[in-house]
């Protein structure tokens, strides 16, 4: 196995991970489930007539502390190959991670005193993880950034729709899992790609490939029925060598799918946009379940925000916002937030989107804008069965009608219930423009389509990145 394929993508539960994320996620709980064992040699040094009975039950604890600890790493956005943080970045987030995860440790060990793992042993077996959590993501660094360990993607096409890799996987980080070969022109073809990398054939594509180590083929041409290769592509095909479109390319590598490139017929074949009774059922149990959780955690904040409320603007000032959202299959409700705008925000009647340094957000609404604390009312729309915990954002019925008007496929997002947080959330900042509109819905009909309570749990994880680093807030 040719050394790229490690850096490829998998799907799992519908959902597309990189794999090499998910192998450092597997070598970060090895180390940590060790460092609870090895932090226990340590600490009964003194005393080692005592370890035998301390080993018995140290799996559980240690399969305990092991789970927090990736989670946390999880959440801060460390298995996250898009993450453009450079090593200071890396250790701010690791930190955090190993703060979170002592705090979750410490409420854990109260509730459930079973799992208590000795304050010596904790402390050991924390300082040793966070060193080699820190060595770990070094050396990986390093490796991911290789070519060596990249799979080569060949594109067919130099014209507008070839020309989306260029100007959509800009960074680093985006091709973080392969690099390009190059762009096959086709005779005939608009080029439109601006790169020394556009060349054309003298030999057989399957040669080519072949000779050249060519891992993938991503099919971008602006017109398929002119000059798509069939038969090449089918001897590439059997020669083991993936063959994907554009489209599929930029949901696995990038988790969004391209509105502007796709047509209905993509829609209708590929695969996903699954959504039977029995995962209804478990999806509204998780909803609930997750709502009431973050309504025993959550009460002392929304306490506290109607107090400042009460505070800036005086007892009895609107403490609650209610606007009117499009919901599941295109129906009107009312979302609840905290407001944190002044009252007259809208007085004429207009809808507006908000901007940065809105002069109608207030200084109490900055704050929990920011935190996204005002959004924390939504749980009752979820008890409600109004909105789900995980899915596209609720948009209001003055926008959708303008956004459906120029955007493809905007009415889609619709075929779920809107959520309070979503993929949507965890990848692009805050929309305010058409153009932001149509980003984030390339965001929104990914999870449409791949939706899974994995997915739903992984974004949940990583929303506590969004809250803690004020990611899109406005």
């Amino acid at each position: 196995m040719n050394a790229g394929t490690l850096l490829g993508t998998a799907r799992v539960f519908n959902h597309h991970i990189h794999v090499a994320y998910y192998w450092l996620a597997f070598v970060d709980a090895v180390l940590f489930f060790g460092a609870c064992y090895l932090a226990s040699y340590l600490y009964f040094l003194p005393e080692p007539q005592l370890l035998p009975s301390h080993l018995e039950t140290l799996p559980l604890r240690a399969g305990t502390f092991t789970v927090m600890t990736s989670a946390a790493l999880f959440s801060m956005g460390l298995y996250q190959p898009r993450l453009r943080e450079g090593p200071n970045g890396i250790l701010l987030r690791t930190l955090g991670a190993f703060a979170m995860m002592t705090l979750a440790m410490a409420a854990l060990f109260y509730f459930l005193p079973a799992l208590h793992l000795w304050r010596g042993v904790f402390v050991y077996a924390g300082t040793m993880s966070l060193i080699a959590c820190l060595a770990t993501r070094s050396l990986f660094t390093r490796t991911v950034e290789l070519d060596a360990f990249k799979r080569l993607v060949l594109v067919l096409g130099s014209g507008e729709t070839a020309k989306q890799v260029i100007d959509r996987m800009r960074r680093k980080s985006d091709r973080r899992g392969f690099r390009i070969h190059g762009f096959l022109r086709f005779s005939g073809e608009e080029t439109a790609v601006d790169s020394g990398k556009v060349f054309t054939l003298d030999r057989p594509l399957s040669d080519y490939v072949r000779d050249n180590d060519v891992q993938q083929l991503v099919v971008a041409l602006d017109d398929r029925r002119e000059f798509l290769p069939g038969e090449e592509l089918m001897r590439c095909r059997t020669m083991g060598v993936d063959v994907v479109d554009i489209l599929d390319f930029f949901e696995q590598e990038a988790g969004k799918i391209l509105v502007n490139h796709a047509q209905p017929e993509w829609f209708i074949f590929s695969q996903g946009f699954r959504n039977g009774n029995l995962y209804a059922i478990f999806k509204r149990a998780f909803d609930v379940g997750a709502a009431f959780f973050l309504l025993m955690l959550a009460w002392p904040f929304m306490l506290a925000t109607v107090l400042a409320i009460w505070w800036e603007d005086g007892i009895g000032a609107p403490v609650i916002f209610r606007q009117r959202r499009v919901g599941l299959d295109g129906r009107i409700f009312e979302v609840k937030k905290f407001r944190s705008m002044t009252v007259d925000a809208e007085g004429d009647g207009k809808a507006r989107w908000a901007t940065p340094g809105d002069a109608r957000v207030t200084r109490v609404g900055a704050v929990i804008r920011k935190l996204r604390i005002d959004e924390l009312p939504q749980i009752t729309n979820v008890l409600a069965g109004d909105m789900a915990f995980v899915g596209p954002r609720p948009e209001r019925p003055e926008f959708v009608r303008e956004l459906a008007e120029q955007i493809p496929f905007f009415d889609k997002r619709h075929c779920v219930k809107p959520g309070i947080t979503g993929w949507a959330q965890l990848n692009y900042p805050y929309g305010a423009s058409v153009n932001d509109a149509r980003c984030k819905l390339e965001f929104d009909l990914y999870y449409v389509k791949n939706q899974s309570l994995f997915l739903d749990f992984l974004i949940l994880l990583q929303t506590a990145e969004v809250i803690l680093f004020g990611k899109g807030a406005r």
